[in-house]
């Protein structure tokens, strides 16, 4: 009976219409999670491929154990450092570069000026180098990413005040 519900769950419309939306755009995936259910339809070397699996449920929070107020803040605050006024967030997924090429000095230090639309740094997605503008003028105070680390779309990256 479980199989049954699991069946009538899957939208198979929906999944020839992300494989179609495949061909149309030209990407090699597409993957979306809807009520619980995660459907991802890849395509290598021409040929296409789907796959479906019920999405994992969200693991608990590990409870902090008793550090020093710097680490602690930095590693509880996320969703605070992004609701900052002056976080400046990753347009997109990709990989945060803080230097216009490896070797040379990075585009913003804590405690710099930097004015608006400054580059604060770079994020490449999909082998696109995207230069990142200050919204404002303002102190870098503080980088909350690390040369060459992976971004998600929304993360903070700066906090400039």
């Amino acid at each position: 009976m479980t199989d049954k519900k699991q069946k009538a769950s899957v939208d198979h419309d929906m999944i020839r219409g992300l494989a179609d939306l495949l061909g149309e755009t030209d990407l090699t995936e597409i993957e979306i999670e809807q009520h619980g259910l995660r459907v991802r339809v890849s395509r290598q070397a021409g040929a296409a491929a789907m796959a479906v699996a019920p999405a994992p449920a969200p693991a608990a929070a590990a409870p902090l154990a008793a550090t020093s107020d710097a680490s602690a803040s930095a590693s509880s605050a996320p969703d605070e450092l992004a609701a900052h006024p002056g976080a400046v967030a990753s347009p997109m997924v990709g990989t945060a570069y803080l230097a216009p090429s490896p070797g040379e000095p990075f585009f913003i230090t804590e405690g710099a000026q930097v004015s608006e639309g400054q580059t604060l740094m770079i994020v490449e997605a999909m082998k696109t180098m995207n230069p990142i503008p200050a919204p404002k003028s303002g102190t870098v105070k503080k980088i909350l990413v690390e040369n060459e680390q992976p971004v998600e779309f929304g993360e903070p990256l700066v906090i400039i005040e």
